[in-house]
């Protein structure tokens, strides 16, 4: 699959209007009364997160509907790091908050003047969507420079702070989507399945990374590649690999269960670290993976600042390097720039999140990933609904599954 292929010129600068909703309500732990007509209920739960390590299930009026506002009912979320994060430290400050930033839902209720997504797609009361960025403090992000503007220039739903709204973030029964100058983005994916569209979001950052990984011009088809770090992220690295015809991935983790679930991801190899004492060690089992040859490329998957120095041993001289676990600040990383990076002649890219092109692309690598028999469904291990969202956060930060995910009934 050709990711330049897409036909990504079709997206347009689509800006939704907004407005704020009115009105709140105490908390409280039960579900909500479903309307007598059995339409849309006056009032709605949402998972606040009251303080580190909690949420709590409150209840609220929903919002006044406006012009150019949707109001979609939530069908499931999954469970992202970054989601883990703020339930454990709070590093972003946000508490009060309703997390929950890679869900999806059907639109139940839509302002007169919305008639299509941000990619120009018509969508109706009843069409699945999920929600991108908000670019209402970055307007030069509707410029979809691949090269330019990611996420980190913008707002996502479920991490913003708490408002009147209430239905910020998609743990939640309701999400509440504010059109016009606050810059919401939304796409119609009424042709992916549940699991498909929960993960959407993630698979964006993967697509993200390997269009950045491409601008180095070493990827290719026949390439020798190192992924490090088989979580969701790798796994999801290694298949989107597969999907673009690349055969010849090396999968680096030191969890066995995890290992073998990469090479149903497409990894033709693994590498155990646990099974090699030292960087020479590792180093050597690599080169034995690829018939005696050092990684053309690499990826490097987990947010360890060991493994991003180790990374380097793997690759060989010209070859490339993309880096795209240090979602948050995870500690600095001893390197020698004269042996790791110069005398190499590393070609190192960056990766953080994703843009809006990214978000088209992936709807595309979703059904060819389905299409040659990836597992990508089984990426989500455990499903919770919203009155267990306490537990679907303690469980990855256990880190006993791989996609945890909230499920409403």
């Amino acid at each position: 699959m050709d990711m330049n292929n897409v036909n990504i010129e079709e997206i347009v600068k689509q800006v939704l209007s907004g407005m704020t909703g009115k009105g709140e309500a105490p908390a409280a732990s039960a579900p909500a009364a479903p309307a007598a007509n059995g339409g849309i209920p006056k009032t709605a739960r949402v998972a606040m997160m009251t303080e580190k390590k909690h949420f709590e299930l409150q209840e609220y009026p929903l919002p006044e509907l406006g012009d150019d506002d949707i109001l979609v009912k939530v069908e499931g979320c999954g469970v992202c790091g970054t989601d883990a994060h703020e339930y454990k430290n709070d590093p972003f400050g946000l508490i009060p908050v309703v997390l929950g930033h890679e869900g999806t839902g059907e639109i139940v209720a839509m302002g007169k003047n919305v008639k299509v997504d941000t990619a120009g797609k018509p969508v109706k009361v009843g069409d699945k969507v999920v929600t991108c960025m908000i670019f209402k403090d970055d307007p030069e992000i509707t410029m979809f420079d691949l090269n330019k503007k990611n996420v980190g220039g913008a707002d996502v739903y479920g991490l913003l702070p708490d408002d009147d709204v209430k239905f910020n973030g998609w743990f939640a029964d309701y999400i509440f989507i504010r059109g016009g100058k606050f810059g919401s983005t939304f796409f119609n994916v009424s042709d992916l399945d549940l699991d498909s569209r929960i993960l959407i979001e993630p698979c964006a950052v993967l697509i993200h990374a390997v269009e950045r990984a491409k601008t180095t011009g070493i990827l290719k088809f026949n390439s020798r590649v190192v992924v490090q770090g088989c979580g969701p992220i790798g796994l999801i690295c290694i298949a989107v690999l597969r999907t673009m015809g690349i055969e010849n991935i090396c999968a680096v983790d030191g969890n066995a269960q995890r290992l073998e679930f990469a090479k149903r991801m497409g990894a033709s190899v693994s590498v155990n670290f646990m099974e090699h004492q030292g960087i020479e060690a590792l180093t050597a089992a690599v080169e034995e993976a690829f018939d005696g040859h050092l990684a053309d490329f690499a990826f490097q998957c987990t947010g360890n600042p060991k493994a991003h120095a180790n990374i380097y041993k793997f690759i060989r001289n010209g070859g490339g390097l993309c880096e795209l676990g240090f979602f948050i600040n995870g500690g600095d990383a001893q390197i020698n720039p004269h042996f790791d990076l110069c005398s190499k002649e590393i070609n190192l890219v960056g990766s953080w999140v994703y843009n809006l092109r990214d978000y088209a692309t992936t709807f595309d690598f979703l059904k060819r990933a389905k299409a040659i028999g990836l597992p990508m469904s089984e990426l989500i291990t455990h499903k919770y609904p919203l009155e267990q969202i306490n537990e679907a956060l303690e469980t990855n930060l256990a880190m006993t599954g791989l996609k945890i995910a909230i499920v409403n009934k």
